[in-house]
């Protein structure tokens, strides 16, 4: 029997040092903890894809939690099977005791571990759920302070109308003109066209 240990967080910038404590205070080798960088919206994920590969009968796998496992109902419930039903592993969830298939494996503690799983599996996709509709509503809430999300415009240089002319006048090649503002060819039509514009309108 092999210990194996998953661990997940959403971005690359979050930190996962509280469930390496975790896999390590419970004497997982480090060559055998997976761990993913990604959302946990479904379980199209390299490190876990690797992992369930690497898993074998009688072998046991720790999570910190439910929600490091996944976010989604439906699929936590089917992966939980495909684990421990299918290719025979073991899970212990350490935020959860009861989540343990090594326990109370009698017919009371089935339906009891059972029940738990269902109840933690809706808890993270809702809270999934709740942070996707915070978010939203907080990308609304910026455009109308007028907040612009993307990629920051790119303005042209002082003596962008000087490097125009001298252009249109045949006295600067087209890329010359690029290398001095700075620009690439699809952003120097869009400031010529604005820029234009702006002449027209005085």
């Amino acid at each position: 029997m092999k210990t194996y240990g998953y661990i997940r967080v959403s971005s690359v910038d979050q930190c996962e040092e509280r469930q390496i404590i975790a896999m390590t205070e419970h004497g997982i080798p480090a060559e055998n903890i997976y761990t993913d960088k990604i959302s946990g919206k479904d379980f199209n994920r390299p490190a876990y894809s690797a992992l369930v590969k690497s898993l074998k009968a009688g072998d046991l796998l720790y999570t910190k939690s439910i929600d490091r496992l996944g976010r989604n109902y439906e699929e936590i419930q089917s992966q939980w099977r495909v684990l421990t039903k299918e290719k025979g592993v073991d899970i212990a969830v350490i935020d959860m005791p009861l989540l343990d298939t090594r326990l109370n494996k009698d017919l009371m503690g089935t339906f009891i571990a059972d029940l738990v799983l269902q109840i933690l599996s809706f808890v993270a996709q809702n809270e999934r759920e709740t942070i996707r509709k915070r978010q939203a509503e907080g990308i609304r809430a910026a455009r109308v302070r007028g907040v612009r999300f993307g990629r920051p415009i790119k303005k042209p240089p002082e003596n962008f109308n000087a490097l125009v002319k001298e252009w249109e006048r045949g006295n600067l090649a087209f890329n010359e003109v690029l290398k001095q503002t700075g620009l690439k060819e699809a952003t120097f039509y869009n400031r010529l066209r604005e820029h234009r514009a702006s002449k027209g309108r005085k």
